[in-house]
């Protein structure tokens, strides 16, 4: 049993089911539903609940710019594991204490991008009480104004050597499907929309160990921003990588 990171919220317990021949399998974990809130802004405790994807809302730029993302990722979670999850996807304020609640929380966009006071002290609490923070940039642009300004923001919040390359052996690309060659590449790099290169790793905070931010410039955003009735003539699914960022925030 991996131990829990998070130091207050009910634990849940969860199994994570086989789902193909390339799928690693895991045991039952205990796994904490959120980071510990600060101690002023405590938020209210709702007990043991399924996984919630959760999108940041942030003052700045376009935060709203893959609708479909939410959906498509809690589909594929129960589809492939025994994870119980919500119906739907919740937005959330990144200034707010509910914030605390999510292990997992989803931030994207194109725009240049700025966090005010709060939403840096937001940020920097959640990543060091246990939290998962996934900044994919919609754009896929490594001159695009949110590639530079995400960067630079998160070298500020969390320290200017804090922002480095994953290695493409780290424990994500086996948390619960394989992906021995790391991020897999997305249509867009493919097709050579944005800087037209492929990115061959993402970058990542680590806190205590564990990875407490995630960025992709690969543009996973615009991979999963699908209608899901398109999902079946997918010759390969693209949510799957998504997956196992889930499995790992809930289980790391």
């Amino acid at each position: 049993m991996k131990h829990v990171l998070f130091r207050r919220g009910a634990l849940v317990l969860i199994a994570l089911a086989t789902a193909a021949p390339n799928v690693r399998s895991a045991p039952a974990v205990a796994v904490a539903r959120g980071p510990a809130p600060l101690p002023v802004q405590a938020a209210p405790t709702r007990g043991p609940e399924a996984f919630t994807f959760a999108t940041a809302k942030y003052e700045s730029g376009n935060w709203d710019s893959a609708p479909l993302v939410p959906t498509n990722i809690l589909h594929s979670v129960a589809q492939y594991t025994s994870i119980p999850v919500a119906s739907q996807g919740v937005l959330v304020d990144l200034s707010s204490p509910e914030i605390f609640r999510f292990p997992y929380l989803f931030l994207t966009g194109h725009l240049p991008l700025r966090f005010n006071p709060q939403e840096s002290a937001n940020l920097k609490a959640y990543v060091e009480r246990g939290g998962l923070l996934h900044v994919e940039d919609h754009s896929h642009d490594i001159d695009g104004g949110f590639h530079k300004t995400a960067v630079a923001e998160l070298r500020r919040i969390f320290g200017a050597n804090s922002l480095r390359n994953i290695p493409n052996n780290h424990e994500l690309y086996r948390a619960f499907f394989l992906f021995p060659e790391g991020p897999p590449t997305t249509s867009h790099e493919l097709n050579g929309w944005g800087d037209g290169l492929v990115h061959e790793n993402l970058m990542g905070v680590e806190v205590n160990g564990r990875l407490g931010v995630l960025y992709s410039n690969k543009d996973y955003a615009s991979e999963w921003n699908f209608h899901a009735r398109n999902k079946r003539f997918q010759s390969v699914d693209n949510t799957r990588f998504g997956v196992n960022i889930v499995v790992y925030a809930l289980t790391r």
